[in-house]
């Protein structure tokens, strides 16, 4: 059996909601060689701070961490907010080593903005998680910057894949990727709660509704993944030829579901475009 090798040095600067999930999918893994978190305040740093291999420093109570973290980060996962990136950027990018691998969280913020604030040396690789990263389940997008080569990818793709799957595509496909994986959790849930409301109409309790809709969904998505059929071969062998079934699904394909998805999408990618704006 081959051993697992570990990945480098891992910075996370702003160890949010993302960041802590992938932090914690890194520490479930194995193959963290050593990850330094920041979090601006004590109580945030702490609720990290027992994590075995983790170093967590609240910026409150050393200032300089941030620029500690990366000084000593072969990988750097910045995950702070939008607006703040530039400026997170120009305080790290002095320390930062020849070689260092510099991953955005931060939705909307171009590889053009990162490169230009940081060194020629360094590699930039941008990122779109989903929040079932925070169960191992998650999708993430990778796009690479100019300047990250094949390793540099492949070592980033180690380091998501501790969190879910990874998709690699070019940056122009980022945004478009953020509206089926990146929001898509929240339409699957909205799903979720339509069903359950339709079950509390039929005259179920909510707490009984609540229990069917969700594990009708859980047990669809746990057969899908055990299957080697696609989900319109799957949904065919529930609906039985003139059954309940087939008339249900042709009120829902009567409702152009189709259409309804695609434009769903397109406004979140129009909003998409917006903010990278900055409007």
């Amino acid at each position: 059996m081959t051993a697992t090798v570990a990945l480098p040095p891992i910075a996370i600067l702003g160890a949010g909601s993302m960041g802590g999930a992938i932090l914690h999918g890194l520490v479930r893994s194995g193959v963290a060689g050593g990850v330094t978190v920041t979090n601006r305040t004590s109580a945030k740093a702490a609720a990290l701070a027992d994590l075995e291999g983790v170093r967590s420093i609240a910026l409150e109570e050393q200032p300089s961490g941030n620029v500690d973290a990366a000084a000593a980060a072969e990988i750097v996962l910045v995950g702070v907010k939008p607006a703040m990136v530039p400026d997170l950027l120009r305080e790290i990018a002095p320390v930062l080593r020849p070689g260092t691998i510099v991953v955005s969280l931060a939705a909307g913020v171009t590889l053009a903005t990162f490169e230009s604030l940081l060194g020629d040396d360094v590699a930039v690789i941008r990122s779109m998680p989903n929040t079932p990263s925070l169960v191992g389940k998650g999708v993430t997008g990778l796009a690479a910057g100019t300047r990250a080569g094949a390793d540099a990818v492949a070592v980033v793709r180690r380091l998501f894949e501790t969190v879910g799957i990874v998709v690699e595509v070019p940056e122009a496909q980022i945004d478009a990727l953020s509206t089926i994986s990146g929001s898509g959790p929240a339409y699957f849930f909205l799903v979720v709660e339509e069903f359950t409301k339709a079950a509390v109409g039929r005259g179920f309790s909510v707490e009984d509704a609540r229990l069917m809709a969700e594990y009708t969904f859980i047990g669809s998505a746990a057969l899908l993944a055990a299957s080697d059929d696609d989900p319109a071969e799957l949904r065919r062998r529930v609906t039985s030829p003139k059954g309940t079934t087939e008339r249900a699904v042709a009120v829902l394909q009567e409702a152009r579901l189709d259409e309804t998805f695609t434009a769903a999408t397109a406004a979140a990618l129009a909003r998409a475009k917006e903010l990278a704006a900055g409007a």
